[in-house]
């Protein structure tokens, strides 16, 4: 199994990063894909990948969230740098809008030319993206589609509408914690095809031991062992299958070194 997406650099693992990533390693997942979105947690990110190499691999990119956080000069900046380390890269992302934290019309249109700069830069360097979607999913999905991407996987995606259009595009969607509380999320585990469904985390965040409450806790990747448990479930699968299947997936979708 592959937790498709985390963000392993973040401070919440500062004082036990190693041995979170042990406590992974000793859970059965053969690999995780830590999630760079902003410029600076690039070194991190690439100090985990040569310290774990071959089980920590990374997607870079420029989170919609902090487009407000990101001068034009810096955007260039970190193009340049993705491009440079391109080798040491399995996906570009996360990306894409989103319009539940940026709600001003001006942002939300830096947010949707920033999108474009990422999917031309993906195509480019023929790498796989990794889609953000809050409160936008049918216009991000419109964008990719216009911009020709094909290599897709929609992250945390709970627009059930669209998941017909999803897997018609070829692309994959992605499933964390929150499949254990919400409908509409399980709606999108029914509808999509068990060889389109990857497994994530999203750790630190939705800890699947405080969803839906006040208290936070920190997630995770070792929790993706609910996500597959809940899936099976809903698919009337047996876990194995699950595991097994959307572990493939992963490898396959990043071109990971596993069959």
């Amino acid at each position: 199994m592959i937790d498709s997406h985390c963000h392993l650099e973040q401070h919440d693992y500062d004082e036990d990063r190693d041995a979170v990533i042990q406590r992974t390693k000793a859970a059965g997942l053969k690999a995780v894909v830590t999630c760079c979105a902003r410029p600076q947690d690039f070194e991190a990110t690439m100090q985990m990948v040569e310290k774990y190499k071959g089980f920590v691999f990374a997607s870079v990119g420029l989170h919609p969230e902090y487009i407000k956080d990101f001068s034009n000069e810096q955007i260039e900046n970190f193009i340049r740098t993705i491009k440079t380390n391109a080798s040491r890269i399995v996906a570009i992302g996360e990306t894409g809008l989103d319009f539940f934290w940026v709600r001003e019309a001006d942002w939300q249109e830096k947010e949707r030319e920033l999108f474009v700069r990422l999917i031309e830069l993906a195509k480019s360097l023929k790498k796989p993206l990794l889609i953000h979607s809050r409160e936008a999913e049918e216009e991000c999905v419109k964008i990719l589609e216009r911009e020709d991407a094909t290599n897709v996987l929609m992250h945390m995606f709970g627009a059930n509408q669209l998941t017909k259009r999803v897997i018609d595009n070829g692309w994959h969607i992605s499933v964390n914690t929150i499949v254990l509380r919400s409908k509409k999320h399980g709606k999108v585990v029914r509808d999509c095809p068990i060889e389109r469904l990857l497994l994530e985390t999203d750790a630190p965040w939705l800890a699947p031991q405080t969803l839906g409450s006040a208290e936070k806790a920190r997630n995770e990747p070792t929790s993706i062992k609910a996500v597959a448990e809940k899936i099976a479930e809903i698919k009337r699968l047996p876990f194995a299958d699950v595991w097994n299947a959307c572990g493939a997936n992963s490898a396959a979708f990043f071109k990971l070194p596993f069959k």
